[in-house]
């Protein structure tokens, strides 16, 4: 990948930040013209290289300019250290880092606004510690949509998401509600089947660390309003199953820990595994940078649907004892079977009857029907 452009400038003025992004443009082209939105990120200084790889990941979907807003040390004198970098890893964005220290660190916005795109949506990312009250947060104000991630904040997640439901105002959202898109998904999916009846109870198997356990729960209370309750798993585990009661069975998805691919169960319908990876953060910030109105859905999993969780009072393990939760012993198992048996199946089906090379037929012969059949497998599974 082609090395980025930076350009250092310690001890600087948010004019001559600006005055030398103007110089780069008129350098290296129209680089700016496509941008569609300002995404500032504020961070501090621990975690500011890993938030700006993940802006940058995510800016190759949603060109923009990044301004990262790094907290330094707030002792001694008012000083401003800019760094600017162009292409190479910069993503599809021009990113714009910024290290604050003593009095200027805590006069962020001001520092920000002469540095935004005219005419553009600004979203507000805090990748690790948020405010307590983003709407209401100096950068937060003038943001449209602000981001944070309640798995990276201190506090159980519990009181951080009530904290974030207690302050909840139009264009909040959270990497930790992005990161259960693919669970919503399947799970609308399975109801879209037969039969369509209502559910009448839900459990939710996630680590008590896992803040996106708790939304995915407060989701289905919020969409399903039926009594929605949570069974503990180890810390670090992230989501495992969820269980929908319904009067002729059960809807089970489980992912067992650490794998990628989950498997659905409901009554009427065979087994089936489905594909059902961890998300990156880059892909989580792709997606709250794809919308820019107020998330309503969010809003009552967070503010309406959370609050009615029944508390975690049994583990994971209790609760499969019980037969409240689905085996992710016995999910393990059947996905492995299923996948055994698509693998034969895929294999039988490859292995068409073909003419076979008459008796005497040359090796070259053999060569190229074993070559042909290769290539049919190879484009079947492509």
């Amino acid at each position: 990948m082609e090395a980025a452009l930076i350009v250092d400038l310690p001890n600087t003025s948010t004019a001559a930040v600006s005055k030398k992004l103007v110089a780069l443009r008129s350098d290296t082209g129209a680089m700016a013209l496509s941008r569609v939105l300002t995404l500032v990120v504020v961070v501090d200084e621990a975690e500011a290289e890993d938030a700006i790889e993940v802006a940058n990941d995510a800016s190759r979907q949603h060109p923009c300019r990044i301004i990262v807003v790094v907290g330094s040390n707030r002792r001694g004198a008012a000083r401003l250290d800019g760094q600017i970098r162009v292409g190479g890893d910069a993503g599809a964005s021009e990113v714009v880092v910024l290290r604050l220290y003593g009095r200027l660190a805590s006069h962020g916005r001001a520092v920000v606004t002469p540095l935004l795109l005219a005419d553009s949506p600004i979203v507000a990312w805090w990748p690790a510690e948020a405010p307590k009250d983003p709407s209401t947060d100096p950068i937060g104000e003038m943001a449209q949509r602000r981001i944070t991630d309640a798995a990276r904040t201190q506090g159980p997640p519990k009181t951080v998401l009530k904290r974030l439901a207690k302050s909840y105002a139009p264009g909040d959202t959270d990497l930790a509600w992005s990161r259960i898109t693919l669970w919503r998904g399947l799970l609308t999916a399975a109801l879209d089947q037969p039969p369509f009846e209502p559910v009448t109870e839900a459990l939710v198997v996630a680590a008590p660390d896992s803040p996106s356990g708790e939304l995915l729960a407060g989701w289905l209370a919020s969409r399903l309003r039926c009594p929605v309750s949570l069974a503990r798993s180890k810390s670090g585990s992230g989501i495992i199953s969820v269980r929908l009661e319904r009067k002729s069975g059960t809807v089970d998805l489980v992912r067992p820990e650490d794998g990628s691919t989950s498997m659905l169960r409901q009554v009427g319908q065979p087994d089936r595994t489905l594909a059902l990876p961890h998300r990156s953060d880059a892909e989580c910030l792709a997606d709250e940078l794809r919308r820019l109105d107020p998330d309503e859905v969010y809003e009552d999993a967070l503010t309406k649907g959370f609050p009615t969780l029944t508390s975690a009072r049994r583990t994971a393990s209790e609760a499969v004892k019980a037969g409240a939760a689905p085996s992710p012993a016995e999910a393990e198992r059947t996905t492995q079977r299923l996948r055994r048996a698509a693998r034969v199946a895929g294999s039988s089906a490859m292995v068409e009857k073909r003419p076979m090379p008459e008796d005497g037929a040359d090796t070259e012969t053999v060569k190229a029907a074993a070559a042909a059949k290769l290539a049919e497998v190879k484009e079947r599974r492509s």
